[in-house]
Formats: structure tokens, sequence, C-alpha cells
């Protein structure tokens, strides 16, 4: 079912408060997700963006148009619907302004938990004409692009950040601003003579990927699977600035529904257990059993999770042996082999 902020962005074109764009008009849709309806009259060709693995499949079983990055120009609408992260939002709105026309519509929706109404005051203070209209638990919100839109996208787009001197990320990624502290306690026991292939499931912006690198520089190759393209081009430059003599692959890929070609004496992982807005914990527990399916015969998975999400019973279920490394105040390191 698609979220009721999606219904909210089409409906002031629904309520005819905004003409809808007609046949030869273009229209760029960022954070575009399935399950949309065009309102009658809507007949403008939509570019869709979607970095997300699993959102961007759903767009392309409905035949949207999609591509992970945004690309053309001089639009003459652009539609941004919100997620929970405040710099990709206002990233995406410059982004808008930067691809649009000028003259262009801009619209923006989002519920309480995409910080609608903050954005909406942010964005009022520029002083573009416009107005915006509640529905469905959530707030859409237009405006028209202005001709300069320099000192606007200077404020709005996103920074990329130095996590640690050594890393790059950017805002919407997870843990874009400092090294997660699961991620570090399962980094310092990684394996210090291991030779084998590797492979790094929900790489992120390549942090575990790296500290293997630096831990066992006989890796024979690491493997990094990610389902945000973003943090996955993120991971490419991290990796070369950081371990370039490793040998590095790297799969835009949802390892919930995708199989990985190849089968790997070690995987190591931070699994997520949260997808879009909804705590999720058994998309971990899926990507423990994609793990399982891609090792080869006697391979470990190691991966850290938090002490109260109970993985222990999926790696009992699934691998024939199964343990824990260690454990501090907030997370565990656990093991599993196939």
């Amino acid at each position: 079912m698609s979220r009721d902020a999606l219904k909210t962005l089409f409906h002031p074109f629904e309520t005819g408060v905004i003409d809808p764009p007609g046949e030869g008009e273009r229209v760029l849709f960022l954070g575009a997700e399935a399950g949309y309806r065009l309102p009658e009259g809507f007949g403008a060709s939509i570019a869709a963006v979607q970095p997300l693995r699993p959102l961007y499949r759903a767009l392309e079983a409905m035949r949207a148009d999609v591509a992970p990055v945004v690309a053309g120009e001089d639009y003459d609408v652009a539609l941004i619907l919100c997620g929970k992260h405040k710099g990709e939002n206002e990233d995406r709105i410059a982004e808008a302004l930067k691809r649009t026309r000028d003259g262009a519509v801009i619209v923006v929706a989002g519920g309480k938990e995409d910080g609608i109404q903050s954005l909406r005051k942010r964005i009022a203070k520029f002083e573009w004409d416009g107005d915006h209209l509640p529905k469905y638990h959530g707030v859409a919100f237009w405006f028209t692009r202005p001709d300069d839109v320099t000192d606007a996208v200077q404020k709005l787009a996103k920074v990329p950040v130095r996590v640690d001197g050594l890393f790059e990320a950017s805002p919407g990624m997870f843990s874009h601003d400092r090294i997660d502290a699961g991620s570090e306690l399962l980094a310092s026991r990684l394996p210090r003579d291991f030779n084998g292939h590797a492979a790094d499931f929900g790489a992120g912006w390549g942090y575990l990927a790296v500290k293997l690198a630096e831990a066992s520089p006989g890796t024979k190759g690491i493997d990094l699977f990610e389902a945000d393209h973003d943090a996955l081009e993120a991971a490419r430059v991290n990796m070369m600035a950081n371990a370039p003599r490793m040998p590095a692959r790297f799969y835009w890929f949802d390892l919930t529904s995708e199989d990985p070609r190849d089968k790997y004496d070690l995987i190591v992982m931070n699994p997520p257990f949260h997808e879009s807005h909804a705590a999720e914990p058994a998309l971990g527990v899926a990507i423990i059993k994609a793990a399982h399916k891609a090792l080869k015969q006697g391979g470990k998975v190691m991966l850290v999770a938090n002490r109260g999400l109970q993985y222990e019973q999926v790696l009992a279920e699934t691998f024939k042996e199964y343990g824990e490394t260690c454990r501090n105040a907030r997370f565990k390191v656990l093991w599993g082999k196939r």
C-alpha cells in the first residue's frame, strides 16, 4: 500500500488547485515511490528518481521511467516526496531548483514524521509565490521557481561530510556524520589473517569494507552490496581513498529479493532493521538468510546488532554453528558458520 504522503503530493492536482501538467510537458519526480495514481488531465511524462533499490524496483514493476540519479534540465514541474532525513529533503528541493525552468511549479509533500511543517516554514522564508494544502495526515506545499536560484541552492544543497577525516558521506546515508558505534565494535573483531573472498552486506558508505582491508590486507577481494545508490557511490570513493590496493566490486542490490551470483568465505555486516519509516527487524533476518545462501560451505558471517534484536534464533535455525564474539552495553557481535 502506498504511503499517505504520496496521495498528499497529488492532491492539489486532483482538486484542481494546481493545473495538472499536460501532454508535451515534463515532470521530474524526486524521491519517487510506486503506488501513485495520476489525476485526470495529468498527461505529462514523468522522470522518476529513486536511489533506494527496493523502491526503484517497485517503480520499475509499474513501468515507470525511473533512474537512481537525476538527469536532464528545464523540467516544467518538479514533484518531491519527502523522506525522514531533513538534509536529504532540502537537497531535493535544491536539485529541483537546478533542474526546472524559470516559472516551473515545484510541489513538495510529506507527513509529520518527515518534518514537513518545519520544511515548509524554512522554504517560506524565501518568500516565493506559493501555497499549501493539508490532506491525508500530511501537507503539500508548492511554489513557483524564481529566475535566480543561486542563493537558495547554496543554502539548501547538502554538503558531503568528512567522517573521522577519512571517509566521505552525505545526509540521508546511515550514520552519515560519524562512525556507527556498532560497526566500530565489529571492526575491532575482524580477522587479522583472512585471505579468502569477502563481502560486505549492506555496506553503506564502506566503513566495514575498509576496515577489513586494513585488518587483513591478504584478502583476495571484497564485494560491497548496498541498496542505497548514493551510499554505494560514496563507498566506491572511500575504498579507493583508504584501501586502493584491495580488489573491490560494487553492487547496487536489494539483498532481500536479489541473490548474489558469487559465493564467499566471509561476509561481514551491520544489517539494517529500518525500511523507509518503520522499524522492521525482519529486514535484518532476511539479510542474514541471504548471507547464508551466499557463503561457501564452511564460510562464516560476522555481524553486529543491537542487544535487543534476537538474531540468535535465525542463526540457530540457518547455520551449522553460531555464537557470540563479544558485547557491550549497546551492541553484540555474532557469528555463524555454514
